[in-house]
């Protein structure tokens, strides 16, 4: 980042208190403006809607509308602003999904500030913002051996993701959203995203035919 060049910069965090200490930290970073904070999802698209800032740093879970639905959101509506997730997971099961929806960069939070300022420095110069965990794991997701046990046409079908095709069999079992976020230990606003993603991968309308789906792919039975 040049010393011309100052990055706008909004902030969700679900927490105040950490909400507010990346504020206080930004502030005192060169290059850095930030222009808004935000509580959760939904106030983070309404934000970058109405400010139209350089970067936001998104975390994941949030209430109403979580990190990965948002970034999804943010960068089809306004791909003019780069998102870097800050977050405390680093799980494959939020690194994937964030990146697969949009995220240039993405860092957990004890990352210091000079990595945190790379991290916007290199997305607003067209490159990745990873962490060196991130990147690391990303090296072994794709170094990873194929089990001989797994075939090709066992991988999900489709394009979707091994969470996507997860909550298949809840859904044809008939379990509600909430009852689903509980089993698989996330958010209920994760476990719409996973469904909204593998309707439109699909091809599908609605819940009725997700659950027929399920069971073409005999990952459930049909009663009786």
């Amino acid at each position: 980042m040049t010393e011309r060049t100052v990055a706008r910069v909004v902030v969700a965090d679900d927490q105040m208190v950490v909400r507010e200490g990346i504020v206080m930290l930004l502030v005192l970073l060169p290059g850095i403006e930030v222009v808004g904070s935000a509580a959760d999802g939904e106030e983070a698209v309404r934000l970058v809607a109405e400010l139209a800032p350089d970067l936001i740093l998104m975390d994941l879970r949030m209430p109403r509308c979580d990190g990965v639905e948002a970034t999804r959101r943010i960068r089809l509506e306004h791909p003019g602003t780069q998102v870097v997730v800050l977050t405390t997971y680093a799980d494959d099961d939020s690194l994937f999904p964030a990146l697969q929806t949009g995220a240039r960069g993405y860092l957990t939070k004890d990352a210091d500030s000079d990595e945190i300022v790379r991290a916007i420095d290199d997305v607003l110069s067209g490159e990745a913002g990873l962490s060196p965990k991130i990147q690391r794991r990303l090296l072994e997701r794709f170094t990873e051996p194929v089990s001989p046990r797994r075939r090709p046409s066992d991988e999900p079908s489709d394009g979707l993701t091994a969470r996507e095709a997860e909550v298949l069999r809840p859904i044809a079992e008939g379990q509600s959203n909430p009852e689903i976020a509980r089993t698989l230990h996330v958010s209920t606003a994760t476990v719409e995203t996973h469904i909204n993603n593998l309707i439109a991968k699909a091809g599908l309308r609605n819940r009725a035919q997700v659950i027929h789906y399920a069971y073409r792919r005999g990952l459930a039975q049909p009663p009786g």
